[in-house]
């Protein structure tokens, strides 16, 4: 019989967290998960899923535009309602939050629904109760951040996003992260008069070059004031409620809302991690190593707490690597090879592998492969609107390095293709596979002329 109450606590019922435990659970543990918060995390209550719900109903505008082309004659002019689409949208994460439930119960996981912190390593406190485990797994995730500006106060991040109760006529986004382009896309689809703000010369930084500059002319075409190179230094509220906003060179903008994605941070705050030594980053993000291990031995980090990879796929694959290796007796170590990703902006972004910079600062040699092209679909509509697709090869071994979108369907596109990027499937490969026709995906298979020749 174990010394302790749980052979392993979670702290945080997020996505890694959540698989962490039902499979550990799963493998024989006695299993615990805290959640101060609902249960789904990041992603499922105040991320990825809302935000796709979102992405979808603002396509609809430019849907029902380009619906007379294809013989379509609406019966009235269509409109809008932001507080449907939010009810909605709760409703949906409700049904999600409920399903969290009903997984963890049904793997035989104790959930206690309250902030979890530390006392010694092996021990949590939990609505003021001691609570004992051999390992604790830390899965809290982390928050949007907010610069440190006069009038501040008065902004509102990704999570404030999700609940407005009216939509605003005029808003700054500002960033050019993820985070932001989605919701600069969000806004200006649903009828917003949006203008993005981005400190540096393009949005979208890492990415590759082309689909940096591409998605930028694209998305201006849709309406977004893109302004790069500019900040916002106060904010002030008015006596009509509006905001009146100082940019960097001193030009002034009035609107009705402003929203940071400049970057989010860990939730480690008050964790009590100096309580038993868990060496930390200076921005608070917990430091692991390759088994996903704190500088405590028995206890370990996954997902947006240690700032490594922030995406939900990443802390779902390390909460099956720590379970499957502690639990499973399965020695499962993470690689980040090759992680397919996308972006939801509109059009979306999907990319897998190296970018064009990042392959020839490697130093080797490397032949590019491009298409522009017009969506089938808006040859008919006659929307100005480009697809890009990319295609990163090492000259020498043929080996496809990196495979990058900017165009519809550009999430599940990149899927497949990641899975052959990460096998190291060769141009020749890709060349001598079937194309799917017609399709905007068959262009990966049918780029026969590199750039430049």
């Amino acid at each position: 019989m174990s010394d302790y109450d749980f052979d392993l606590f979670v702290i945080g019922a997020g996505s890694g967290g959540v698989r962490a435990a039902r499979v550990a659970s799963g493998y024989g543990a006695k299993v615990a998960i805290a959640e101060e918060s609902r249960v789904g995390g990041t992603c499922v209550i105040r991320g990825c899923v809302p935000k796709k719900l979102l992405v979808y109903g603002a396509h609809f505008a430019e849907d029902f535009e380009d619906a007379s082309a294809y013989g379509w004659t609406l019966p009235g002019e269509p409109t809008f309602s932001w507080k449907t689409l939010i009810a909605n949208k709760d409703k949906e994460i409700d049904r999600l939050n409920g399903i969290y439930h009903k997984l963890l119960a049904g793997s035989n996981v104790t959930l206690f629904e309250h902030r979890a912190t530390f006392k010694d390593a092996h021990t949590v406190v939990v609505d003021g109760k001691d609570v004992t485990a051999e390992r604790i797994l830390i899965a809290v995730g982390g928050h949007p951040t907010t610069p440190d500006i006069p009038g501040a106060e008065h902004a509102i991040t990704s999570n404030e996003a999700f609940h407005l109760e009216e939509q605003p006529k005029r808003i700054v986004v500002v960033g050019g992260g993820y985070i932001a382009v989605e919701f600069a896309g969000i806004f200006a689809g649903l009828g917003s008069q949006v203008t993005q703000l981005y400190r540096s010369e393009q949005i979208l930084r890492g990415f590759d070059n082309d689909i940096r500059n591409h998605l930028a002319e694209e998305i201006v075409k849709k309406g977004v004031d893109l302004r790069v190179n500019t900040n916002v230094t106060a904010i002030t509220k008015q006596s009509d409620g509006t905001l009146k906003l100082t940019l960097t060179g001193g030009g002034e903008m009035e609107v009705d809302a402003i929203m940071f994605a400049t970057g989010r941070a860990p939730n480690t705050k008050g964790l009590g991690l100096e309580q038993v030594g868990i060496d930390t980053k200076d921005n608070g993000a917990i430091k692991i190593n390759k088994g996903l291990q704190t500088s405590v031995e028995n206890i370990y980090a996954v997902g947006d707490v240690t700032d490594h990879v922030q995406l939900t796929p990443i802390a779902i694959k390390e909460g099956m690597a720590f379970a499957d290796t502690i639990y499973g007796g399965k020695p499962s170590a993470m690689s980040y090879h090759a992680i397919p990703t996308a972006v939801f902006s509109q059009p979306p972004v999907g990319t897998v592998g190296l970018s064009e910079e990042e392959a020839r600062a490697k130093g080797g040699e490397v032949v590019i492969y491009k298409s522009t092209f017009k969506p089938m679909r808006h040859t008919l509509s006659g929307r100005d609107e480009k697809t890009l697709m990319k295609l990163i090869v090492d000259k020498t071994t043929d080996v496809v390095l990196g495979a990058h979108m900017v165009g519809p369907d550009a999430a599940e596109i990149i899927q497949g293709i990641g899975i052959a990027v990460r096998m190291g499937a060769t141009k020749a490969q890709f060349d001598q596979t079937v194309a799917v026709h017609p399709s905007a995906a068959e262009e990966f298979v049918t780029m026969r002329f590199p750039v430049g020749d």
